[in-house]
């Protein structure tokens, strides 16, 4: 296991990661001290217990937003595939009914050139 130290509200934690890891919880745990100093900016010092409560309510106020828009595109993929599935389906009919249809007009023309080489 890797170690990293990071800092939060201006307080170092050591913690560990998965190698290779690091950097990701360094990123994770700066975006998480942006939250409680913008709390710490709105509210002053209200004690760090609190500060940390209400920054992770943020975050999982955020994900839960994420995750709502998450739903609706992936609902909104699984209509394009429907509309997409359907479209290929009017294809193909539509090219199985054309070739139908010259089948057909292929078959005339060579019985009306038939009759008429026969003359």
């Amino acid at each position: 296991m890797a170690q990293v130290t990071v800092s939060i509200d201006s307080k170092t934690y050591r913690m560990a990661c998965e190698e290779g890891q690091e950097e990701h919880l360094t990123d994770l745990a700066a975006r998480f001290d942006r939250y409680v100093g913008h709390l710490k900016g709105q509210f002053g010092e209200i004690g760090d217990l609190r500060i940390t409560v209400m920054a992770g309510i943020m975050v999982m106020d955020e994900l839960h937003e994420l995750q709502r828009r998450m739903r609706g595109l992936e609902a909104e993929v699984e209509t394009l595939k429907k509309t997409r599935d359907n479209a290929l389906t009017k294809v193909e009919k539509t090219d199985h009914d054309l070739a139908a249809a010259l089948t057909e007009v292929t078959g005339r023309i060579e019985e009306i050139a038939g009759k008429l080489s026969g003359r």
